[in-house]
This record gives C-alpha cells, structure tokens and sequence, in this order.
C-alpha cells in the first residue's frame, strides 16, 4: 500500500508540527540550560569578584598603614630638625641680647657680678691685713652686706 505522498506504509512522515514541536522543544531546553549554566557562572564569577575585592582592600590599607609610618617618621625627623635649628638660633639671639645688656651696663659704669665678686675679695684680704696690723688674729671674717629687696610699685 501507499500511503502519504508516495510512501510505503511502514514508514510514516514526521508531521511538521511535530517536528516544529520537537525543535521549540529543543530550542526552550537549551534555553533554560544556558540559563541556570549563566547562573552558576554567575554566582561563582561574582564570589570571585568579591574575593579579589577584598583581597586588594587588605593590601590598600596594609600599603596605607606603611605609608602613613613612612610619612610619621619623615615628619619626626623633620620636627626635630627644626627644633634644633630653632633652639640654636635662639641661643644665639639670647647670646646676642646678653652681650648688648652687659655693654650697655658697662658704659653706665654699672659693676659686673664679676666686679663686685673682686671687691668681696680685696675687702676681705685688706681686712685680714688690718687684723694682722693690730694684732687681731683669728678675728671673724665681715659678712657682706644683703642688699634689700626693693619691691616693684603698683600703679
């Protein structure tokens, strides 16, 4: 017998339904396989992601810590040598003033410590001279005078 379109009965012809059904079937089952493959992908893409992400933030802030001892330490040594420089200057400046004062005091004709250190001296070497004129030895040695305090005016 011959069946559809010159065939022998055995042998039947797909439909083109089914075979349009078979392929949409195909097509959709491939779809959702990409799909939850896509997801798998994804979601270890994105774990990977953010391991990394956190990998790089431990190494920004272990090189900022460095950087932030590195710039501690340059501005220490900085500061130090300012200061240095600072308090050499200001010994030279106070030098300076002293030795202003002391020439000042001396056109004045006001006497130096070192001056009044010499009188204390020669007066207690004459004294004991004028003890050993009059024959006073062992007499007690003059005491220098205090000299008062004078207090400062309120105004």
């Amino acid at each position: 017998m011959v069946g559809k379109k010159g065939t022998k009965s055995g042998a039947s012809i797909p439909n083109v339904t089914d075979v349009v059904k078979d392929g949409a079937q195909q097509i959709l089952s491939a779809g959702l396989g990409a799909i939850t493959k896509a997801q798998e992908e994804g979601t270890r893409v994105i774990e990977s992601l953010v391991k990394e992400g956190h990998d790089i933030q431990e190494r920004s802030v272990k090189f900022a810590d460095q950087k932030m001892v590195e710039v501690t330490d340059k501005v220490s040594k900085l500061a130090g040598s300012v200061s240095t420089k600072a308090t050499q200057h200001w010994d030279k400046l106070e030098q300076v003033f002293e030795e202003r004062v002391a020439r000042a005091l001396s056109r004045l004709g006001v006497p130096t410590h070192k001056d009044i250190q010499q009188l204390a001296d020669r007066i207690e070497a004459l004294s004991e001279a004028v003890h050993e004129l009059t024959g006073q030895k062992g007499a007690a040695k003059p005491t220098a005078a205090k000299k008062p305090v004078a207090k400062a005016k309120k105004v």
